[in-house]
């Protein structure tokens, strides 16, 4: 699925009005509020809050995992509450990529075959597939291990793979859950840097939901949530007052 250009929108992911309920009755749960939030396009984005303020369901939301009650979902000039299902799922297969806190690597996969996953989903022929994966791991680092497990592997090796996996099919929209929050400081850091690289090629944004205050000098802008809604931006000046006041 190809997606519409829009030059006189620069945002890749635009959220309007979001609602989100888990529930129902006396059970019901509003996770989402009524929540607006938008990522440009060549940033990269930290969403940063409280556990259960609804980072993780926002950005849910956005790559369309989650069926959302109320609101507009707009990814790269295209509004995903226009399509159905089926459209959702192929459009997502294409143009997002997932970097998992857990890493959710394929246990009886060797690197190269873990990596070529998103290329074979959206029918790569396998040889091109797992010659663009072993390219692909040499840029990160791992040349030399393409045929080792994901057990063979320190975290922070483990956490290459699963960067390698969600870059291979070139997604315009990069997410990723927690990356650094089981890695040590130089390895973070190494992390970060892929990861801030992959933002600023044309037309990519990468959005990352964090804990960790090693990664704010990383961002080119910062969205707070408190309780279902955003509670603040901070870019430019006001991100570096947010960094020497948090870091």
């Amino acid at each position: 699925m190809s997606l519409p250009s829009s030059p006189s929108d620069p945002a890749a992911v635009r959220l309007t009005g979001v609602v989100k309920a888990f529930g129902s009755g006396d059970a019901r749960t509003l996770a989402l509020k009524g929540a607006d939030f938008t990522a440009a396009q060549g940033e990269l984005h930290l969403l940063v809050g409280p556990s259960g303020c609804g980072k993780t369901t926002l950005l849910s939301v956005a790559a369309g995992t989650l069926e959302w009650d109320e609101g507009q979902v707009d990814l790269f000039g295209t509004r995903l509450n226009d399509l159905s299902p089926s459209s959702i799922t192929a459009f997502r297969r294409r143009h997002i990529g997932f970097i998992f806190q857990q890493f959710n690597l394929i246990t009886t996969l060797d690197l190269v075959e873990n990596v070529s996953v998103p290329l074979l989903l959206n029918g790569t022929r396998r040889r091109d597939a797992e010659d663009k994966a072993a390219a692909l791991l040499a840029r990160v680092g791992l040349a030399g291990r393409e045929r080792k497990r994901p057990s063979q592997l320190s975290g922070g090796q483990q956490q290459r793979v699963a960067i390698a996996r969600a870059l291979v099919h070139e997604p315009r929209l990069l997410i990723a859950d927690e990356p650094t929050s089981a890695l040590d400081r130089e390895t973070g850091h190494q992390i970060m840097d892929l990861l801030a690289t992959a933002a600023r090629s044309p037309g990519r944004s990468v959005i990352i939901v964090t804990h960790d205050p090693r990664t704010y000098s990383y961002a080119d802008r910062l969205t707070e949530m408190e309780d279902g809604r955003v509670a603040g931006v901070h870019h430019g000046p006001a991100l570096k007052d947010f960094i020497s006041i948090h870091h």
